[in-house]
């Protein structure tokens, strides 16, 4: 109780630092850190529900309601937003080209792909990797975090997005201040907007994460209180999407599972290469995120390229989970919103 609350102390202290910089309310609690890097440019419905305990769980290439591949998108009305955990990714992967190649052919099934557990300290990793993605023709940016974590093993997260489809705000990058050591891996946030008219663009807010399984029970209570503390500083952006490694499934979510509308839009299916934990997720905030289309699911990249067990767990020993929304901002019943405000006479 002592450590959560030196997390609400930190919003009101964070919160009057962006009072003072801005000139406005009590809004903004994560600062940057020093040094930080980012590269790169420019947000459904249902109540939360939990699982049955009695309810088993299935393997991703089976799973009814959860595809093992991303729907084909034929009139772009979508964008399909993943989340991966690329094992320990760093100069050992990046010396096997065939893994590096897997990698890029993983990431081009995405349009934004939040990248957990980059080890390598090469600053050219993230952007040769990039290359080799864009090969295929597309245009991939990325934004980079920095190196976050308690011990002498650091991780940097990353967002990776096709420009031609999404922006970055570069302002809005930041990785979460936790003074008080709460989380092992403080997160990494940024806001994106989809390339479309101004006015009807779907604008969106990405915390990307990876919990310390020793306690990741606890790291998810904590997280609770840091979706409301990116909520209130994201200037009225409401469209807050969770997304990472876990390390628990969908039925012990903690505090941050038990927030009204919070909803966990991979369930009942696992989410590592050996089929048997459930560790990945994207959460949203139903009631506020209709953009969601109801599509998401786990990305079986065994069978999509055809490996062995022994192939794909030299990929990494998680498959990524993704989810579809809708390329406009949407109002809270669910029709296209605009920010258009009529011209005053």
């Amino acid at each position: 109780m002592q450590r959560l609350l030196s997390l609400a102390t930190l919003a009101i202290i964070g919160g009057l630092g962006w009072m003072f910089l801005q000139g406005g309310g009590l809004s903004q609690i994560a600062v940057p850190r020093n040094g930080q890097q980012s590269s790169g440019s420019y947000q459904t419905p249902g109540n939360w529900q939990s699982s049955s305990d009695q309810t088993p769980y299935r393997m991703a290439s089976t799973g009814q309601n959860v595809p093992a591949s991303p729907p084909n998108v034929a009139n772009g009305q979508t964008i399909r937003i993943a989340s991966f955990n690329i094992q320990v990714f760093g100069n050992t992967k990046a010396n096997k080209p065939h893994v590096m190649q897997d990698l890029a052919d993983i990431v081009n099934q995405f349009d934004v792909v939040a990248i957990q557990e980059v080890r390598s300290k090469d600053e050219f990793l993230i952007p040769d990797f990039v290359q080799l993605v864009n090969q295929s023709g597309r245009r991939f940016d990325r934004v980079i975090g920095p190196r976050v974590g308690y011990t002498t093993s650091k991780e940097q997260y990353v967002f990776l997005f096709d420009t031609q489809k999404i922006e970055v705000d570069r302002q809005s990058v930041y990785t979460v201040s936790d003074p008080d050591g709460l989380l092992h891996r403080e997160p990494l946030v940024a806001t994106f907007r989809t390339r479309v008219d101004l006015d009807r663009a779907f604008t969106f807010t990405l915390v990307n994460m990876h919990t310390d399984p020793d306690i990741a029970q606890q790291e998810m209570d904590v997280l609770a209180q840091v979706y409301k503390v990116v909520r209130r500083s994201s200037r009225g952006e409401d469209d807050i999407i969770l997304l990472g490694d876990f390390n628990v499934d969908d039925r012990h979510l903690g505090r941050l599972g038990q927030i009204p509308g919070m909803s966990p839009l991979i369930a009942g299916v696992w989410t590592n290469t050996r089929q048997n934990r459930q560790y990945d997720n994207l959460l949203i905030h139903q009631p506020s995120t209709t953009e969601y289309s109801g599509r998401s699911g786990v990305f079986d990249f065994m069978r999509f390229k055809n490996l062995s067990l022994q192939q794909a767990l030299k990929v990494s020993d998680h498959f990524p989970v993704w989810a579809e929304f809708s390329i406009y901002e949407r109002d809270y019943a669910g029709r296209v919103a605009s920010r258009r405000r009529p011209s005053g006479r």
